[in-house]
């Protein structure tokens, strides 16, 4: 299995491509040292996080238009004024009760939920971020610090998950990005899918598949009731359990909202789904290659939902809901956010429709991202969740 670089990819600048070719190198010398092949899971995870030279570790534009891809902050501020509300609902039972936002990007969510809980006289105690990269943490500080000083001493950065924490934990687009292993069926058994050097750059190879990948692969076969083919190919996030079991430790009381764009297990694993989720962002250029490029482009895999319902019902968590993002904001308060909309300037009802469309309509962010609740203690469902709950396909 090799694939080749999409024709339609813009060429990289000359310092991007240098920079490319200093993670290849170092990515080379990990699989020289590992033998001759390292897991997919190894690649991605260096590829992006690999100190001083990793996606998220080096100091390039990630979001935006400057960037490889926009999120829904970035689209319009109205996504972070809703998630706010749904956000101050449950704020409004739990005692001292503080906001952690995981893998905050440009800090643009931040500054939109804080904006939106200060209109509402909903401030938390305070608002912690958790951020791997250090490139990022340094952004946001400066991005925060400039447009919201008054606020700099509610704004904390974490290095680790808080013990006994109270209120709300956001994620937007993050699980997306934890490592994910590939793998393959032949002749009924898992082979794991593996990268090694080969003349022209890294190819894949096969090796048997690890107890614990063969072990969750066997596991999602049970689920879905049958086996999967011979000859299919997906990813398996053994990250994603685990880091949903943190975040649970962490919590106290409270609730979680993590947004990403995903499906069920049974539409991840479904009989025509033969080659997997995983996703390649290139100057907003989306392929399948995650082999070229390496610490230039983005690599993710869509999430399987039904896998963090479970670790989170493990975990002692309740699942508050599940929906589409465009059911989240439609029914978490997006009519009262477009309140005067008819008063504003033309071109101002131009764009902001537009920006209303990127995120709700199916043919766009609407449908393929999903937002999952998790709650731990006394805590009522978000209005948002009583519009049209999917928690019953997970």
């Amino acid at each position: 299995m090799q694939y080749t670089q999409p024709a339609t990819l813009p060429q990289p600048d000359d310092i991007s491509a240098t920079h490319s070719a200093r993670v290849a190198a170092y990515l080379r010398e990990r699989i020289e040292t590992a033998g001759g092949s390292i897991s997919f899971a190894e690649f991605m995870h260096e590829a992006l996080y690999a100190p001083g030279l990793g996606y998220y570790s080096a100091g390039t534009t990630k979001f935006g238009g400057a960037g490889d891809f926009i999120t829904a902050p970035e689209v319009s501020s109205i996504f972070g004024r809703v998630l706010a509300r749904q956000c101050a609902e449950v704020l409004g039972s739990v005692k001292n009760g503080a906001v952690l936002e995981a893998g905050a990007g440009s800090g643009k969510l931040a500054l939109d939920m804080l904006t939106a809980f200060e209109s509402m006289d909903a401030l938390p105690s305070s608002y912690n971020i958790l951020e791997v990269s250090a490139d990022l943490a340094d952004r946001q500080q400066r991005h925060l610090q400039d447009k919201l000083p008054h606020l700099a001493g509610r704004i904390h950065w974490l290095s680790e998950l808080p013990e006994n924490f109270d209120g709300i934990i956001i994620a937007n687009e993050v699980v997306d990005a934890l490592p994910v292993e590939r793998f393959i069926k032949r002749n009924s058994e898992v082979l794991q899918l593996r990268v090694a050097v080969g003349d022209d750059g890294f190819v894949w190879t096969e090796a048997r598949a690890p107890e614990k990948l063969s072990g969750f692969v066997t596991e999602i076969e049970a689920d879905l009731g049958h086996t999967l083919d011979d000859g299919y190919v997906s990813e398996a996030s053994l990250a994603a359990p685990k880091w949903v079991a943190d975040l649970a430790r962490s919590l106290r009381h409270g609730a979680m909202f993590l947004f990403d764009y995903g499906v069920s297990r049974r539409e991840y694993y479904a009989p025509d789904r033969t080659d997997g989720w995983l996703r390649c962002h290139y100057r907003h250029h989306a392929h399948n290659n995650p082999l070229i490029y390496p610490g230039i482009q983005d690599l993710t895999a869509w999430v399987d939902f039904s896998s963090l319902a479970a670790s989170a019902v493990k975990s002692g968590l309740e699942i508050l809901g599940y929906q589409t993002q465009s059911q989240f904001l439609l029914g978490g308060g997006l009519t009262i956010e477009m309140a005067g909309f008819s008063e504003l300037p033309i071109a101002d009802q131009l764009a902001l429709s537009g920006q209303i469309k990127t995120l709700t309509l199916p043919g766009e962010m609407g449908e393929n991202f999903k937002c999952i609740a998790l709650g731990r203690g006394a805590i009522s469902v978000p209005s948002a969740f009583q519009f049209a709950d999917r928690t019953e396909t997970l």
